[in-house]
Order: structure tokens, then sequence, then C-alpha cells
């Protein structure tokens, strides 16, 4: 694993595509930051961090996604392997919050987005962020926001985290053609909020905010979020179309 340190960057992801561009990089080269200063979440969010405190990583990911049908494949491979790691240090409670949130308990630690760059041969490259809440204790202005240090009562060695999430995805890409729906069913099990009933928002312009009651069921081939309403149906949500209010 090639892995570039920066002590300050604007955005991890911003700067690995920018290099990924220019260079021929090795697969899963990753670059993590001390503080970056324009982190991004889902839906254009910012993500704020201590500096020095947290996980801030990007990491490359070529040859595994080869049309748009197949990119929440990579999303699902790296909650997952996040999800592994994260048991691995007795981290309690643990799910995704769709699409790719990272939880203990009900309180976010992690956030991940992916960015796809689609080459002129028609490969699709992937630049992979993940922000994880380490060793920051302090959550004042994010009452939905925990960290692993003040879930396990004891700071955590940040820096030998890159390379067990990324021989994690390693793996879970490796093996994803015999595994794939092994995966998928763990995802599903691995699921915030599953099952039990909840309010959700309406996110599309034309519904004015409109607030609903739903069960989530699964996730889509391609990333939906399924959801049964009250009248028996079951809708399909993209992340730009409804909150979940919890």
């Amino acid at each position: 694993m090639k892995l570039i340190k920066l002590d300050a960057i604007d955005s991890t992801n911003d700067f690995l595509k920018a290099l990924a561009s220019q260079d021929e990089l090795d697969n899963f080269t990753v670059v993590t930051a001390e503080n970056q200063t324009k982190g991004k979440g889902q839906m254009g969010a910012k993500w704020q961090s201590e500096s020095g405190k947290n996980l801030i990583m990007s990491a490359l990911v070529k040859e595994f996604i080869y049309n748009n049908e197949q990119v929440f494949n990579l999303s699902l491979i790296v909650s997952l392997s996040v999800i592994e790691v994260l048991k691995s240090l007795n981290i309690p409670d643990l799910s995704i919050k769709w699409p790719n949130d990272i939880m203990s308990y009900n309180k976010k630690i992690g956030g991940i987005l992916i960015e796809n760059t689609i080459k002129s041969d028609g490969r699709i490259v992937s630049v992979v962020g993940l922000g994880l809440n380490v060793n920051q204790t302090n959550f004042d202005e994010l009452p939905n926001a925990s960290s692993l240090a003040v879930i396990l009562g004891s700071s955590i060695n940040k820096d030998i985290l890159p390379e067990l999430i990324i021989e994690k995805i390693k793996q879970k890409i490796g093996s994803w053609t015999v595994s794939a729906s092994f995966f998928w069913e763990d995802y599903f099990n691995s699921l915030f909020r599953k099952g039990v009933p909840m309010p959700f928002r309406n996110l599309d312009p034309n519904s004015s905010g409109q607030n609903f009651m739903g069960i989530i069921q699964g996730v889509s081939s391609i990333g939906k979020l399924q959801v049964l309403l009250e009248d028996d149906s079951v809708s399909e949500f993209d992340i730009k179309e409804v909150q979940m209010l919890y």
C-alpha cells in the first residue's frame, strides 16, 4: 500500500483525484491528512474534524467497477470493511446508516464519500474518502456524533487504521465474484434501523418536505433505499430524495 501523509489539505479526495489524473498511481494508493479544511460529506455536507485527532483518508480503487450499475458495490464493500475493523477493536453495536455512515449505537462515528471518474477508455476510477472519529472527544456542536475514544474510554493509535481498512477492502474485492451475495446479505443485516418503524422526510422539491412513516426493507442493487410505506407499498429512494429522522 502506497501511503502519502499530509499535514493539512483542503480535501484528501480532491488531492488524490488531481494526483490520479496526472500520474498512473498504484491501485489502493492512500492519502491521509492531520487536518482537512474543506472536508466533504454526502450531498455537499461539510465534514468537521479536530486537527490531529481523527482518521482522514482517501484511497484510490481501480479495476473493480466497470459500469454505473456496479457503483454501489464499492460503497457496500468499504462500509463492511470499516465495520469489520471496528469490530476487531471491540467497538459495540455497529451499523451502517444508509448509504454509508458508520454508527455505534445511535451515534455517527464515520462517514464515507466515494467519487467516481470515467476515463476516456471507459474505465471507472474511484476515490474512496473516509472520515472516522477516533480520538476527538468534544462533540458539543454535533449531538449525534461520537468517537472510538469516547466509546472505549481510551485513545487509539489512528495510524494503524488505514492499512487495516485497505486490507479488508482488498480481500473483499478479491473475493467479490464468489462472495457478492454474502456481502449483500451482510450489508442488509448491518443496516441501521432496518425493520423498525421510523419517520422520514421526503426531499423531493414537489413534496414540500413532507414527513412520512416507513420501515426500511433493504437496498436495491444500485443502492436505492427500499422503504415499506403505510399503504403496504414499497418505494425506492435515492440519496437526494429522502432523509431519515432519528
